[in-house]
């Protein structure tokens, strides 16, 4: 088996940089939108190739091919196809006036005093029933748009709480590659850790919706009521129906770009060719994220054969001596590896074997390190400006993904709540964890 590379600093630096030039060139222009996201990624990727490892030197071709194995790797090509298909879902329905269509049904039937709330709780169902915050912030963002615009509220608000009920799904859902990720690298069955990881997030999804209530809203705004064809509603109600149905997000999307294109064509919203037209202008918006999945992948990959991810790990666990500091590890490390290379699933799957050997050497639970795994990493994912569930929300809403943090009101929470679960050791377990696959 090939030896690892040993661990340095300097491979965890194409991050750093990706940041700082983002976040510099905010802070100096007083505008965080001044420094494309692609344009930083870019110079990230070019910085990354011209440092080596230091134990084994690599030559450019080397490092190229590292580089484009990563970008290359199925998660990454997945993500790309999800944005292409969520982008054509999103055209094509907001065309068709599918979007509009919804909002004119929940100004007309859902109290004004819990329309906020309802968009949270709706998130959340589909993300939880799909198993996909991506696919779940794909289509539904479009009508916390067309929510926000009716009710007077930012926009960043209403795509902030929609990107909460997606990580709410994303966290819990039994068919989400974080939850199959978590359980898998500890042992443990999918409900047993469903039950863990829910006594520590509910209270934070309770206390999102209850803050929602206390946001000022434009009443004006919902006391006429306005005309909508239920038709049009159809590709959301068949999204819903499939995720429930535990159909693979691809075809998910598949079936609601299909029913938008037939609802489309059968009114006579739009013909053949502009329905073509649609699905290349929606795909159109999602090539910049496109090629930032690919990038990112890339950069992951240099950075594992710089050492760099290895620097992070080791000196994350050093000085761990109890149980309480091993989850703190666990918490700090999957957090870590999720701010720096900005996926979730990558981030547990690479610290997953570590944090096992932990829970074995200080006897915690595997249902609590398959929930802290899997909390730490979701939180964070919803709140990095530069992870893919913030820049595609915000490449929907045409805002800066650093607007959009602020508002994520319940990424901030779970993190609260499982800190919390932490220093109280809450919950606890009397029965032992079994495994379905030993």
């Amino acid at each position: 088996m090939e030896k690892p590379p040993a661990e340095s600093f300097l491979g965890i630096t194409p991050i750093l940089l990706f940041m700082l030039l983002v976040i510099g060139s905010g802070l100096l222009t007083q505008n965080f939108s001044t420094m494309p996201i692609l344009v930083a990624f870019v110079m990230s990727a070019g910085f990354a190739l011209l440092l080596n490892n230091k134990a084994s030197k690599l030559s450019v071709s080397e490092k190229v091919d590292i580089f484009c194995k990563g970008g290359g790797d199925k998660t990454i090509i997945l993500l790309a196809i999800i944005f292409l298909l969520a982008g054509a879902f999103y055209a094509v329905t907001i065309d068709i006036g599918a979007r509009d269509a919804t909002v004119n049904w929940a100004l007309n039937y859902v109290p004004t005093a819990y329309l906020l709330p309802g968009l949270f709780v709706i998130a959340c169902f589909i993300a939880f029933a799909m198993g996909t915050s991506m696919g779940t912030i794909t289509a539904v963002t479009p009508i916390g748009i067309g929510l926000a615009e009716s009710l007077g509220v930012p926009v960043p608000l209403a795509v902030g709480i929609v990107i909460g009920g997606a990580m709410f799904g994303d966290n819990l859902s039994f068919i989400s590659d974080t939850t199959i990720a978590a359980t898998r690298t500890q042992g443990v069955q999918l409900r047993d850790k469903f039950k863990a990881n829910l006594l520590i997030v509910l209270p934070a999804a309770i206390l999102t919706a209850v803050l929602l209530m206390f946001v000022e809203i434009d009443g004006s705004a919902v006391i006429t009521s306005n005309d909508y064809d239920l038709w049009l509603i159809l590709p959301y109600l068949l999204i819903i129906s499939c995720a429930l149905l535990g159909v693979n997000v691809i075809g998910v999307l598949g079936v609601g770009i299909g029913s938008a294109c037939v609802v489309g064509l059968s009114k006579g919203i739009f013909t053949y060719a502009t329905m073509l037209q649609s699905l290349q202008k929606g795909m159109g918006w999602m090539q910049d994220m496109v090629a930032i999945a690919l990038l990112i992948g890339g950069i992951v990959a240099l950075m594992k054969a710089y050492g760099g991810i290895q620097w992070l790990v080791s000196h994350i666990t050093k000085g761990i001596t109890t149980k309480k500091g091993a989850e703190y590890g666990t918490a700090a490390l999957v957090s870590a590896l999720d701010i720096a290379t900005a996926n979730n699933t990558i981030a547990i799957v690479t610290t997953g074997p570590i944090v096992k050997d932990l829970g074995k050497k200080y006897q915690i639970d595997p249902r609590r390190t398959a929930s802290l795994l899997d909390i730490f990493s979701c939180g964070f994912q919803g709140l990095v400006p530069y992870g893919g569930q913030l820049l595609a929300a915000a490449s929907l809403a045409g805002v800066s993904p650093l607007a959009l943090t602020p508002y994520c009101w319940y990424p901030m929470l779970i993190l609260v709540f499982a800190v919390l679960a932490i220093a109280t050791g809450w919950p606890t377990f009397k029965d032992k964890a079994i495994d379905d696959f030993n």
